[in-house]
Formats: structure tokens, C-alpha cells, sequence
């Protein structure tokens, strides 16, 4: 089915989107305060504990920058660990095995590299990958970190033929800066961190209480809220603060997560430091100082992480390309990106979130990708299948270098000030068909699926747009903190997304079906 535009509803949304960005509108009032629910329990690292009890236990989080984190490696036998530590070792180490008591481990060697100074303190950045790893399987691990081995935990490897992951968005420690919680206090940096923390522990349990089937965990990124910017002292160890208490979250010792660079982590190398990603695109012509793109491979899924930050499309069309090439015959190709190209969210879809958006559709179309996971907006927002038009468009080239930085968003705002530059902007734009409609099951559908994820944490919700846009099947802003699973088999894609604390739906299940 072809869509027939409604091209003066579509240029009034936009008008009103580029009006009301211009104007710095940022976070809502609406925020998810944990002094609120003293009587809600989280499991950290030092157990489970209420609000009360967390603030406490905080006062050591908040500077434990020595924690591990797990990612997918480059396919479902790998597994790749990075952390910081205080010793320059010749090598990081972990070691692996089936048995708890560690008696038939197995040793994998890395690198230690000099990572940041955190109040004075020189520490390295320590990476690692474990290798030949069997499906459906719970291995125990050791990182040794300072000279000694760390406490024993576990993972359980997933069926790659039969998997589910958790996709959130934006959890973005410290973003509820400024709010003001129940107890008073008008919170500065780490308070806020302390609070999003405290909310991102409440939403992986809960997720994983209501899914424990979920294998790993996709986040496209704004892992932390302070970019850093300055590069002070002062900047870096608030930003290492949030790194600690989003890495914080017990279930992380067990769940391996794939994230991507969000335009607040994508100043300093803090994000490269922490997360170890299998096959960087250390070939990208304009990356952003927090690393590249990358890609792994899950049993039947490919999954490409674009680093959206930078505005060169071309990039972006080379990873991907390499990306197929080194798995050509995987039936599902997923692109993972930070910054929203099709979103509803009144802050971004329709400005700087669309800079990508005439150089990106016909790039996904020509390689086949199959669903883009987007973040950004902190609003619920799920499009039709969507093409290109088939048409030339402007790639915007006079923001390719540029790209996006921190909290630097809306980069076109003054050249929209001209009357002509604006109507250009629109029309160029309007560069997508409406390829099928259909809802619920689809059967080998045209076109591509386009997702964006609300907060994870509540740390900080946007307003929908006033007018949703002709390409959003459905969307939703309801001020509490979601997440979605997404279930993936040889044939199908499934996606829910369900309220973090209740656990019920707040949409229909929507699925592909490839046969």
C-alpha cells in the first residue's frame, strides 16, 4: 500500500515542532522520584534494600568506579568484560568455568590501557573476551582487579535459535537534575544520580522478574546524563559517579548489555572505557570521542549499532555494509541507533532527530534492515513499515562534520530562522512512504520497522508532539518508566513493551513474520 501525503497537516507538525524546539523546550516536570516509595525494595550488589537503605549503601556505590561490565561478544560464544582498576596489570584477566568453586576455570587475557584521573587517581581501562561458550549454559566467571580476584558470579548463555532481549531507553543517570523530591531537596548532580540509580536497579529487577527468559539487554544509548563538556575534574568524576551507579545494578553482573553512544555519552571516552564492544568501526570517518559504531552476530539476527552522533550517513552505510558482508545470510538485520530519525517526542524527532533522516531511510531500504530500535525522545513511539520515496533529497552536508554533542541538540535552529531554509528543511523531509499498515501479525511486509523507547528510569520525560505524524502507528506518554522485550526465533520478531513496575502492557504485541 502507498501512502498519499498529507502534506499541510504534515508541514503544520513540523512548524510546530521547529517552533517549539528553537525555543529550548526541554524535560517535563514529570519525573519518577524514589523518596516517593520508601517501602519499594531493589537488589544492588549489597542486597535487597529499600530507599532508605540505599542511601546509604550509595554513599560507597558513588565511588566505586571498579565495576565490571558484560557485553555480547561478536557472536553467541563470546562474551566481551570491561572495568576500570587502580593497577597497571601486563594483561586484564578473567577467568571462567562450569563449577561454582571455580576447579575446572579457564584463563582469558586482555588489555590494560591507561582509561581516566578520577580525583587524582590514574585508573586503566581493562578489556577482555571469553570465548567458546555453549548455548543454553550457566558459566561462573572471576575478574581479577587490583592484584585479586573478585567475588564469583554467573551468566547463563541464551539459545540463539529461540532468544528474547530487553530493550530500554535513554536510562541516563542524573538527568532528574534540578527536580525537586519529597524529601525537599532540590537535587544537584549526584542526587539525582543517587535517585535514577536507585530507579534503573527497580526496572532491570523488575524486567527480569516478569521476563526471566531475557538473554541480554539493548540500550541505544544515554547510558549517563553529564557529558563533561569542560573536561573538568569536577565534570569527569560526576560522570564517573554516574557510570558507577548505572553500572551498579546487580543484575548487570549476570546480564550482558549492548549499548549504544548517546549524544551524552558521546563527549569524553568515559562510554569507551566501561563497555567492551566486539568489532568496532574504528574505520568511521567522523567518531565521536566515546568510540565507533560496532555489530555482532546472535544466532539468526544481525545487529548493527550505529554511533549517530555523526551526522556522515556515508559512515553509517560502510558499517553496514561490512556488517552484512560478514554475515550475509542472517534473516534478521536490526540497526541500533541513539538519535531518532522516525519518533513522535516533541524535543527531538522533528529536529535534530531528522538531520538523518533523508540520508538514512534509502540506506536501510538498499541493505534490507528489518527494524531500527531508537532512543532520544523519552516517549513511546512505534511507526508503519516505512520506505523511502525513491527520490533525491538534501543529505544536509553542512552538518556532517558537526554532528551532535552532548546537550548541543537542535543544530539547525539557526539556520531555520530563514523562511526559505525552513520550507526546504520540510519538504526534503517528507522522504518516506507508508509501505503496509497492517497491525499485530504481519507476513514478509515492505518496508522497515521503526521503534522508540521511553525512559527506563523516569530520570526525564518529553511531551509527544501536538500532532502524532502520519507515520506513527502508535505512540504514548504516560510519565512511568517502560521497557520493551523482544523475542526473536528463525521466523519471527516479536516486540511488547510493558510498564516497569506493574508489568503490564501499555501496547499490542506487534510481529514479523519472515517465511
Amino acid at each position: 500500500m502507498k501512502w498519499i501525503h498529507n502534506k499541510k497537516r504534515l508541514t503544520a507538525y513540523v512548524l510546530t515542532a521547529l517552533c517549539i524546539a528553537s525555543t529550548g523546550f526541554a524535560a517535563t516536570e514529570h519525573w519518577n522520584d524514589a523518596s516517593t516509595r520508601p517501602k519499594a525494595v531493589v537488589a544492588t550488589q549489597a542486597g535487597n534494600e529499600n530507599w532508605e537503605q540505599w542511601k546509604e549503601s550509595w554513599k560507597t556505590i558513588q565511588d566505586d568506579y571498579e565495576q565490571v561490565s558484560l557485553a555480547p561478544g561478536k557472536d553467541a560464544t563470546q562474551m566481551n568484560l570491561a572495568w576500570y582498576s587502580k593497577d597497571k596489570a601486563k594483561a586484564a584477566e578473567v577467568r571462567v568455568a562450569k563449577s561454582e568453586d571455580m576447579s575446572d576455570a579457564r584463563s582469558f587475557l586482555g588489555t590494560c590501557k591507561t582509561g581516566t584521573v578520577i580525583d587524582g587517581v590514574q585508573y586503566y581501562t581493562n578489556k577482555t573476551t571469553i570465548k567458546d561458550l555453549k548455548p543454553d549454559t550457566t558459566y561462573y566467571y572471576q575478574v581479577k582487579i587490583d592484584g585479586a580476584w573478585k567475588d564469583v558470579q554467573s551468566f547463563k548463555t541464551g539459545n540463539p535459535d529461540d532468544f528474547s532481549f530487553m530493550y530500554v531507553g535513554d536510562p541516563q543517570l542524573g538527568a532528574s537534575k534540578g527536580q525537586t523530591s519529597s524529601e525537599g531537596n532540590k537535587q544537584d548532580g549526584l542526587l539525582a544520580t543517587r535517585n535514577d540509580a536507585y530507579n534503573w536497579n527497580k526496572t532491570l529487577n523488575s524486567a527480569l522478574a516478569q521476563h526471566p527468559e531475557i538473554d541480554f539487554l539493548v540500550s541505544p544509548g544515554d547510558q549517563i546524563n553529564e557529558p563533561a563538556e569542560d573536561l573538568s575534574p569536577a565534570k569527569i568524576k560526576l560522570q564517573e559517579q554516574q557510570y558507577a551507579g548505572y553500572l551498579s545494578a546487580k543484575a548487570l553482573r549476570s546480564l550482558p548489555e549492548a549499548t549504544s553512544i548517546g549524544n551524552h555519552d558521546s563527549i569524553t571516552t568515559g562510554y569507551q572505557n566501561h563497555f567492551n564492544v566486539p568489532n568496532p568501526f574504528t574505520e568511521e570517518t567522523n567518531p565521536t570521542k566515546a568510540g565507533h559504531g560496532y555489530y555482532y552476530n546472535y544466532g539468526n539476527a544481525l545487529f548493527i549499532v550505529i554511533n549517530a552522533n555523526n551526522y556522515n550517513a556515508a559512515d553509517h552505510e560502510a558499517l553496514i555494509k561490512k556488517a552484512i558482508k560478514a554475515h550475509p545470510n542472517t534473516k534478521w538485520r536490526i540497526v541500533v541507533m541513539h538519535q531518532d530519525i522516525y519518533g513522535s517526542g516533541l524535543d527531538h524527532s522533528d529536529s535534530d532527530g531528522i538531520l538523518l533522516r533523508t540520508q538514512l531511510t534509502p540506506i536501510y531500504d538498499a541493505n534490507k534492515i528489518d527494524v531500527v530500535l531508537q532512543g532520544h525522545d523519552h516517549t513511546y513511539a512505534r511507526t508503519y513499515q516505512l520506505s523511502s520515496d525513491g527520490k533525491q533529497h538534501a543529505d544536509f552536508s553542512e552538518y556532517k562534520v558537526k554532528g551532535q554533542q552532548g546537550q548541543h541538540h537542535n543544530l539547525i535552529d539557526a539556520a531555520l530562522k530563514d523562511s526559505d531554509t525552513k520550507a526546504a528543511y520540510e519538504s526534503q523531509n517528507l522522504c518516506y512512504t507508508i509501505a503496509d499498515m497492517q497491525q499485530g501479525t504481519l507476513r514478509n511486509p515492505k518496508g522497515v520497522f521503526y521503534m522508540s523507547s521511553n525512559s527506563a528510569t523516569g530520570s526525564k520525560f518529553y511531551e509527544l508532539i501536538p500532532q502524532q505524524q502520519d507515520y506513527i502507528a502508535a505512540r504514548s506518554q504516560n510519565w512511568r518508566p517502560t521497557y520493551s522485550v523482544v523475542h526473536i526465533t528463525k521466523n519471527q520478531f516479536s516486540i511488547d513493551t510493558y510498564d516497569a513496575e506493574t508489568g503490564t502492557p501499555i501496547d499490542q504485541t506487534y510481529s514479523i513474520i519472515k517465511d
